[in-house]
């Protein structure tokens, strides 16, 4: 298959972690790329660097914006414009600490960045995705939407979303030719574990150092894999954590 005749990939907040590592294996892979953040510079650079393997289109973009969004999508370029695979991967997590001591102002980020950005992007290019022969949809959800923890009220609130709104997908295009998947990381080690620890690099190396998380390289072969997947089969859901991190029991705090 030529570069020509592989469908466009779409990756949203493509700047770091998980998206940044996810271009990189696409383009290995010779898959024209749309790539998205709100860090131009790193945007430009990634564009740069990946240009000489594969057609790219870079697009600074705030996902929570609908107009933003909506404007984005209807302005992309021809050569770009009948996007197959999307990877919705722009989300984040703030703060570890307990809900009363949560900032509110966190809790509104994660929501309008986790849910509503990502409901915007999916609704804005579901007739796109619908219109090709095959397509695929990725919604990196965690762990953290299946399995309650302290410290994570709303950021796995917010993953739960994503795993449901997943499976109605699902739902709502069984029969055709989009496919979705709900990708649920456990431990992972990146640009996106160090934002919540609002830069602490002291918390983070405690929780990090020796565990043998996943990395983002790991995650996208996962993904690179899902869409690879004959076009008859849809992986629903995927939960994947480290083999250094398994489920804790319940525990019981003596008052």
């Amino acid at each position: 298959m030529t570069t020509q005749q592989k469908p466009v990939v779409l990756i949203t907040g493509a700047t770091a972690g998980f998206g940044l590592a996810t271009a990189k294996k696409f383009a290995a892979n010779g898959y024209p790329l749309i790539i998205t953040g709100r860090r131009e510079e790193r945007l430009k650079a990634l564009s740069d660097e990946l240009s000489p393997l594969v057609a790219v289109y870079y697009a600074v973009l705030d996902v929570r914006s609908s107009d933003d969004v909506t404007e984005f999508t209807k302005n992309l370029p021809e050569r770009f414009q009948q996007v197959a695979i999307l990877v919705n991967n722009a989300g984040l997590a703030l703060g570890a600490e307990p809900a009363d001591q949560a900032k509110l102002s966190d809790w509104h980020t994660m929501i309008d960045t986790n849910v509503t950005g990502l409901v915007n992007v999916t609704h804005s290019l579901l007739p796109t995705l619908k219109a090709q022969k095959s397509s695929t949809i990725i919604n990196l959800a965690s762990i953290a939407g299946n399995w309650p923890y302290p410290g994570s009220h709303v950021y796995g609130a917010s993953k739960a979303f994503v795993a449901q709104f997943s499976r109605n997908l699902r739902s709502d295009f069984a029969g055709t030719g989009v496919r979705v998947t709900s990708l649920e990381p456990g431990m992972a080690e990146s640009e996106f574990s160090l934002v919540r620890f609002n830069g602490d690099q002291e918390k983070y190396n405690q929780i990090y150092n020796g565990a043998n998380a996943i990395q983002p390289e790991d995650i996208a072969d996962i993904i690179f894999w899902i869409t690879e997947q004959p076009a008859h089969l849809n992986i629903n859901s995927l939960e994947v954590m480290p083999t250094s991190q398994a489920w804790d029991n319940f525990k019981i705090v003596k008052q």
